[in-house]
């Protein structure tokens, strides 16, 4: 999965773009229990399986959470 798309399901689910980090970094929180991760922008790579898990359960969100639509 791209960047893109998992910032586009995540807004869909609530979550809100923070502001830019470091380099390629960008600072995502989920409002519902305040959570917050960071998301390396690779552009048109896709993100590795354990990042995205990671980045999920920083979130407090599953991969069900994510394909659900």
């Amino acid at each position: 999965m791209k960047y893109r798309e998992l910032t586009k399901r995540l807004r869909d689910l609530g979550c809100e773009f923070v502001r830019n980090g470091a380099g390629s970094h960008r600072i995502w929180r989920n409002p519902a229990n305040g959570k917050y991760t960071t998301i390396p922008d690779w552009g048109s790579k896709d993100l590795k399986t354990g990042m995205l898990r990671a980045i999920l359960s920083d979130l407090g969100l599953t991969i069900q959470d994510i394909r659900k639509k």
